[in-house]
């Protein structure tokens, strides 16, 4: 039997490679004899660089540059000297905010527009973007700040570029901004939602982010208002609300084009043709709910499995808005948790939580095979 474990990484808990091998060891000792084809994946947010850097032979690098609260930070990202990956995550995602520090109206993306600078004043000609997880909800003003660009408002005074402060701007100057006619940057997410309204970046993950939901409608218009000045072809795009409406920002301040995360990421693995000699497709991600199946990695997984091969998600947790199972191409679900306890004690315990998980089905699959 050949298992291929394709997991997401588990958010503020383990990496998708962390995860593979935590449920390859329970589903092993199960079923010892089995085959084991491990393809720790990402979307577009967290893990999506570390998925990727092994299979277009790139090379991890550091720079310092400024986070989503201080201008003393550091990130990785990966490149080869022609083309280069790095997460917005590891800038100004959620996992890199205090918990007292969250607010995503005063938080800032620059440090997104400083990376983009510093890759091409190197000679990068091809840029990927990994846009998700993000603790900030500014349209991408303060990426297009650090690219260059300077936000003013009715009175000619300049205007800090923080989510807060989108409704202040009522002129936009592009005279510093660094000339990116020569490089094509390409972002990839694992969200479709348009940048506003009840299904935007505003409404569907402010919450999560700290913003009070009696703000939402606020917030939302003002990201309306300004794209609808600045650049109202974005508003309808579709992925164009990922990353708190960076990926926005990103289209109409850098001429980047959206990508789906997860097919540009099975593309890269070779997905297609590593799946065709499974007999199992396992794959996971922290907490699988209703708008996982809008195109988050495991459907995007099960999507590209060939029909007779079965998938089998195990996650963190799983929401009850999910329909029963199957559904999108997966014919069970199970979460991890074994019993009620403390966020931070669940989190800690997903690696011995994942293996129990992959021994109990494995177990369950070397008895089916009995029967």
């Amino acid at each position: 039997m050949r298992i291929l474990i394709a997991p997401d990484s588990f958010k503020e808990s383990l990496s998708a490679k962390e995860v593979a091998l935590a449920l390859k060891s329970g589903f092993s000792k199960a079923v010892p004899d089995a085959e084991f084809d491990l393809v720790p994946i990402g979307d577009g947010g967290e893990g999506t660089l570390d998925a990727l850097v092994e299979n277009l032979n790139l090379e991890k690098r550091r720079i310092r540059l400024s986070h989503a609260y201080t201008s003393d930070g550091s990130v990785t990202y990966a490149s080869d000297g022609q083309t280069a990956i790095f997460e917005m995550a590891e800038i100004c995602g959620l996992e890199q905010i205090p918990k007292e520090k969250r607010n995503p109206l005063s938080l800032t993306t620059q440090g997104v527009g400083e990376l983009i600078v510093h890759l091409v004043q190197s000679g990068i000609r091809d840029i990927i973007i990994g846009v998700g997880g993000s603790a900030t909800n500014d349209g991408g003003i303060g990426m297009a700040y650090g690219l260059g660009y300077r936000f003013y408002d009715s009175e000619g005074q300049s205007v800090e570029p923080l989510g807060a402060n989108l409704s202040l701007i009522k002129r936009v100057s592009s005279q510093g901004k660094i000339d990116l006619s020569a490089t094509t940057i390409r972002l990839i997410t694992d969200v479709d939602n348009p940048l506003c309204g009840l299904n935007g970046a505003t409404y569907i993950f402010g919450g999560q982010k700290g913003l009070d939901p009696l703000q939402f409608e606020r917030v939302d218009q003002s990201m309306k208002q300004f794209y609808k000045a600045f650049a109202p072809e974005v508003l309808h795009l579709t992925g164009s609300g990922a990353g708190g409406g960076m990926a926005a920002g990103l289209v109409a301040f850098a001429g980047a084009e959206i990508k789906s995360g997860i097919d540009f990421v099975l593309d890269c693995v070779n997905f297609n043709q590593r799946v065709k000699s499974a007999d199992l497709v396992i794959v996971g991600e922290g907490r699988m709910d209703r708008q996982s199946l809008s195109g988050k990695a495991p459907v995007g997984v099960a999507k590209r499995t060939p029909s007779g091969i079965p998938v089998i998600a195990i996650c963190g947790s799983l929401k009850d808005d999910l329909p029963d199972f199957p559904v999108a191409g997966i014919s069970a679900a199970f979460p991890i948790i074994g019993q009620v306890a403390a966020l931070d004690q669940v989190l800690a315990s997903a690696k011995e939580n994942l293996y129990r998980t992959g021994l109990n089905i494995g177990n369950l699959i070397k008895l089916s095979q009995t029967l």
